[in-house]
């Protein structure tokens, strides 16, 4: 495969990196911690005013145990108006930030425009926004661990949320889209019998997704035409997320094994083999072309196509990782939320399977 056509980069991106400050300490992520997290926790707190968002949901927080007795903050947001014993399917949130940024309140705004945008569509929804633990403090599988604990928390927790488990989709950002397809590979394969005795997933949004540790990649690149048109090679110092902060974040996850554990399908969902993926419930792929992940995405969407996986794959041409940051200042930021939100809908649906096919914006 060779997907080089998406890569870009976009005039609109190329006329706002000029005005962007240099990221001086890209590659100390103890120190940008923070910063980072305040940052994200400011910007969602202005859209949440700035939008009207606030009064167009109801937020309550929650507690859920982990396996390993300690705690995760979780907050559920709800279409304001609608009763509360009502149940609504289900969206669980989980956030980006390579597995080391991220905080209950830096998802507000992300969380209440998608209940906003349901609400609009006559799609009701409550959506569970779930802070899993990060590095360097919780290294893998501690996260894997809080999302598939979080998962059987919303099942036991129905009435609380006002929630219909029947109808449950599972989606991410980034490191939060790795925790979505794992715990959904998991469900599918009944590698995890647990999971696999739970209502099954009705659908997955994988936005931006690393799908496999960079040390198991050999699978996927030997799926590239050549190494020169993989995105690992061309967009290695793209940015936002260029190929040594990724290495960078990976590393914190202190995974063991290197190539051995390339067949850990809970590690690298993007190894997976035909025989593993039929079955799994309906995905939608939104990929960066100027992104050192945007293969791994592709190819995984293509993997889930074929073997009859009723699969949706949209491509965000000429932007990096993680653009959405950037707001109204690129106009593919619209089509970002819309793929989320149309996502969740399609999942409900009860598509169909078709072919393989990227539609790019």
């Amino acid at each position: 495969m060779d997907f080089s056509e998406y890569t870009g980069p976009s005039d609109e991106w190329i006329a706002l990196e000029r005005n962007l400050p240099t990221d001086v300490a890209d590659l100390n992520p103890n120190q940008l911690k923070d910063t980072v997290n305040k940052s994200r926790e400011d910007a969602a707190a202005r859209e949440m005013i700035e939008q009207g968002l606030s009064a167009k949901v109801t937020l309550r927080d929650h507690s859920i145990p982990t396996r390993d007795g300690s705690t995760l903050e979780a907050r559920s947001y709800r279409p304001a108006g609608v009763n509360p014993s009502q149940p609504l399917p289900i969206y669980i949130h989980l956030h980006g930030g390579g597995f080391i940024f991220g905080t209950l309140a830096s998802e507000d705004a992300t969380c209440a425009r998608i209940v906003a945008s349901l609400a609009e569509q006559n799609t009701p929804a409550v959506v569970v926004n779930v802070n899993y633990r990060h590095t360097p403090e919780h290294a893998y599988p501690t996260a894997w661990n809080d999302a598939e604990d979080a998962f059987h928390w919303v099942h036991e927790h129905l009435s609380e949320i006002g929630g219909d488990g029947e109808r449950l989709v599972l989606g991410g950002i980034s490191a939060g889209a790795w925790l979505t397809a794992s715990t959904t590979l998991s469900q599918a394969t009944a590698s995890n019998k647990d999971l696999a005795a739970r209502p099954k997933i009705k659908g997955q949004v994988l936005m931006v997704p690393p799908l496999t540790h960079p040390d198991c990649y050999a699978p996927q690149m030997a799926q590239i035409q050549d190494p020169s048109v993989s995105s690992y090679v061309q967009n290695r110092d793209a940015p936002v997320l260029p190929f040594a902060k990724m290495r960078l974040f990976t590393a914190l996850l202190k995974v063991q094994g290197g190539k051995e554990v390339e067949g850990d399908l809970r590690l690298n969902p993007g190894n997976a083999k035909d025989e593993d993926v039929r079955g799994l419930p309906p995905a939608t792929f939104g990929v960066a072309g100027l992104d050192v992940l945007r293969d791994e995405g592709l190819l995984y969407a293509k993997l889930l196509a074929e073997n009859g996986v009723p699969t949706q794959t949209n491509v965000f041409k000429g932007v990096p990782h993680g653009f959405r940051r950037y707001g109204d200042r690129l106009s593919v930021s619209k089509k970002w939320d819309e793929v989320i939100v149309e996502g969740i809908k399609w999942a409900l649906s009860d598509p169909v399977p078709g072919p393989f096919e990227i539609h790019a914006f």
